[in-house]
């Protein structure tokens, strides 16, 4: 994990042993893909804006065979078209319950707790957090995920946090460097 380390925060055996195992990542998306902040036009057009690395992270991962999915409380357009460009095969939008999204993929792909990720940002998120293998708080998450998290990116979210889970398990998983498409 050497290289991790020396491109992020130092990780312990535990996290790399809790990575190894991941084969869904669950990821919100308000405060993890974007900074948290929803720009509002003047005709009511919603804006978000998303980092092309978390989009380079999402694509290495699934090609390297880890699935992802978002579950997230509002319904927005721009979300699912960001979303569906990343190949991203499970989008659940306006889950006011995250719990029932969570265990429908569970049971879908058929895992178990300990091959799910989780990254968030809010209590919202804890919920389902709580029952995962890896629990990733963002940097700038609330500060009860943070305080209760197995790992915490050293990037905030909507700034590359959700890439460094990304790294975190493909280097976990010695996966790391074989993806070689674009992020968009």
């Amino acid at each position: 994990m050497s290289l991790f380390n020396s491109l992020y925060t130092p990780v312990s055996n535990d996290i790399v042993r809790r990575a190894r195992d991941i084969k869904l990542l669950i990821c919100d998306v308000d405060g993890v893909f974007s900074d948290g902040r929803i720009y509002l036009g003047n005709n009511a057009e919603e804006l978000k804006a998303f980092h092309t690395r978390d989009g380079y992270g999402i694509k290495a991962l699934r090609q390297a065979g880890v699935e992802v999915a978002v579950i997230t409380g509002r319904n927005s357009a721009i979300v699912q078209q960001r979303m569906t460009s990343l190949t991203v095969p499970y989008i659940y939008q306006g889950q006011e319950n995250k719990t029932a999204a969570f265990e429908e993929l569970q049971q879908q792909l058929q895992l178990l707790p300990q091959q799910i990720a989780y990254i968030g940002d809010d209590l919202a998120d804890w919920v389902v957090m709580q029952h995962c293998g890896l629990a990733v708080a963002v940097n700038d998450a609330h500060p009860y995920l943070v305080k209760h998290a197995h790992f915490v990116t050293s990037i905030p979210g909507g700034f590359g946090a959700v890439r460094e889970l990304c790294d975190l398990l493909l280097i976990s998983q010695d996966k790391f460097g074989l993806f070689d498409g674009s992020s968009t």
